[in-house]
């Protein structure tokens, strides 16, 4: 028990280091990035914009995954993971995985029919497959956690 508490503080630390450093890329390094790389290459003038928002909507969706980590660990603080208050917090994240991989689809789709060269389309696809993997895996963990939640259930009602 002790070694859970402690890995829970040690991670919710990180977890607060991450959503800060998050933030900072969304206001600040991404759009300053993006404007600074378009402005240099005039041929990606057009896509300035477009860039920055799917970038910031990108961090925004693993900012949603943090927060309901962070729900998560509260709820396993409390001895209350295998209540259906967990789930809703499972759901935000893979809704969160599931826009992401949406982007991340339209991004590969765009690229793969603009692209001079086989790099960016590769780093996107890598990038989308293993986006799907979380989903997925997500989505088996959510199953596992309803089937634990019913068997507490049933074993509260029991006793």
């Amino acid at each position: 028990m002790l070694t859970e508490r402690r890995a829970v503080a040690a991670l919710r630390v990180f977890l607060v280091v991450l959503f800060a450093v998050l933030v900072v890329f969304q206001t600040l390094s991404l759009p300053g990035g993006i404007a600074y790389t378009t402005s240099q290459n005039p041929h990606d003038a057009p896509l300035r914009w477009p860039l920055t928002a799917i970038a910031v909507f990108l961090v925004l969706c693993v900012e949603v995954v943090v927060v309901a980590t962070w729900k998560l660990l509260t709820l396993v603080k409390k001895d209350r993971i295998f209540t259906s208050a967990a789930l809703k917090w499972v759901d935000a994240i893979v809704w969160a995985v599931a826009a992401a991989w949406v982007v991340f689809v339209g991004m590969l789709i765009f690229v793969g029919f603009n692209a001079d060269d086989p790099g960016m389309p590769m780093l996107l696809f890598l990038v989308t497959v293993g986006i799907t993997v979380i989903g997925l895996l997500m989505v088996v963990m959510r199953a596992l956690l309803r089937q634990a939640t019913t068997l507490r259930t049933d074993m509260e009602a029991v006793i």
